[in-house]
């Protein structure tokens, strides 16, 4: 059977059993999944004085090929739909320590990864493109989010990470 969607999974970084986005900022990989449609799966809000004087914010998940023997292949990581609020935008950019590897985890969350650099890429097109990842392995994924000065209130900002291979049949 072919790789399907629920086969790539997106997995927090942080520690073996991390279930915290906030302690997601590098370090091994989690058996935790973000639950999908859920606010604050990959951050959390923005207090007053970070709205005030704007932020950027970061958090390292891996995409784990869940596929029992196939390989993901000609992988592409796309933001389908940027924020929704007009004062924040998210970018993505591919880890540097490449398949199955172990990213060096960040000091926190406001201090950015060295050697990544990031981008929106909209479609599959124009997607990120890390090395085929075989069945069981994964690759770590960088997501900034980037909060305008005297940013307005907004409860439920989303945005849409979409997650494409090629696979055999």
């Amino acid at each position: 059977m072919p790789i399907v969607s629920s086969d790539l999974k997106i997995r927090y970084s942080g520690g073996a059993a991390n279930s915290n986005q906030a302690q997601s900022i590098g370090g091994a990989k989690s058996s935790v999944e973000p639950t999908d449609n859920l606010l604050n799966n990959m951050f959390s809000d923005s207090l007053g004085n970070e709205s005030l004087a704007g932020s950027t914010k970061y958090r390292l998940a891996y995409l784990h090929n869940g596929h029992a023997t196939l390989t993901a292949k000609n992988v592409r990581i796309y933001i389908l739909s940027n924020s929704t609020s007009t004062d924040s935008t998210w970018a993505i950019g591919l880890a540097s320590a490449g398949l199955n590897g172990t990213e060096t985890a960040i000091a926190n969350e406001d201090t950015a990864p060295a050697g990544v650099s990031f981008s929106s890429p909209s479609d599959y097109a124009t997607g990120l493109a890390p090395v085929d990842i075989p069945a069981g392995q994964h690759f770590g994924v960088w997501y900034r989010r980037t909060q305008s000065p005297g940013a307005a209130a907004n409860d439920a900002d989303t945005t849409s990470i979409n997650f494409d291979c090629d696979t055999n049949a």
